[in-house]
């Protein structure tokens, strides 16, 4: 099971969609246990169509927490 720190959560606007590695992305073909750092850096958001710069960790550093807190 993926923990936080492994999955990424999209900033855009609208979208929120949070890429976890267990599940890859179907959409756009990225097989299961795909680490967010192994993506192709043409990537992009299922949802929004955002680019992987959108998005954030859940924890660690840099991440979607730190920021709200």
């Amino acid at each position: 099971m993926a923990r936080p720190e492994e999955m990424w959560q999209c900033q855009t606007v609208n979208c929120g969609y949070i890429y976890n590695p267990d599940k890859g992305d179907r959409k756009g073909k990225i097989p299961k246990d795909t680490r967010f750092e192994a993506l192709p850096d043409d990537w992009k958001c299922p949802i929004c169509g955002a680019t992987k710069k959108m998005f954030k960790p859940l924890a660690g550093p840099g991440a979607v927490r730190e920021a709200t807190a």
